[in-house]
């Protein structure tokens, strides 16, 4: 790896601090974890997260290559549920002890759709190409691991998809037509 950059190396330092944080604050959710469908994602994002928290010294380091940085694989996958219900209303828990399992599925959600996007701002900084792409993979590895969680609340009714009438969501699709020619006439 070559030198790094001061403002990379200030990106990196962003994204190591917020895996720990990630970490610390999903540690936080076990005990308030119920279901165990919840507990495997949470325990098995745990180890994934310490692992690549891992890696990443490694690379910055420079004793290691991106070669031994993995890509998070869910557990399962589930097709989506579509439309709404109705649902709980919600509001902040005036104590802990209420906090359950909606409260930490969300919670990781939040976590994670905010880590991708801290990563991939801090790859878009990263002028060492080994270390930017490494970033990427955490970017994605960050979407993976909330396109999991958000899984498993759509299909407990916590996290549901609203859809526009059938009319209406044909006139947003047929509002944009494909580009014509005049594209590639301009190449010419």
């Amino acid at each position: 790896m070559n030198q790094l950059g001061a403002h990379e190396l200030m990106e990196v330092h962003e994204v190591l601090t917020n895996t720990i944080d990630g970490i610390n604050q999903f540690q936080l959710y076990q005990p308030h974890c119920k279901d165990p469908e919840l507990q495997n994602i949470l325990q098995n994002q745990i180890i994934f997260m310490t692992n690549e928290y891992n890696s990443i010294v490694q690379i910055v380091r420079n004793k290691s290559s991106q070669q031994n940085f993995s890509t998070y694989r869910p557990l399962k996958n589930a097709s989506p549920s579509f439309g709404t219900s109705g649902g709980t209303p919600e509001a902040p828990n005036s104590s802990i002890n209420e906090m359950n399992d909606h409260d930490v599925a969300s919670g990781m959600l939040g976590c994670l759709k905010a880590s991708a996007a801290l990563r991939m701002h801090a790859a878009l900084e990263c002028s060492d190409p080994e270390l930017r792409n490494v970033v990427l993979q955490g970017a994605k590895n960050c979407a993976e691991q909330a396109y999991e969680v958000w899984q498993y609340m759509n299909q407990k009714g916590y996290y549901q998809v609203p859809v526009f009438q059938q009319n209406t969501a044909q006139a947003i699709i047929n509002h944009y037509q494909p580009a014509g020619n005049q594209l590639n006439n301009q190449q010419t």
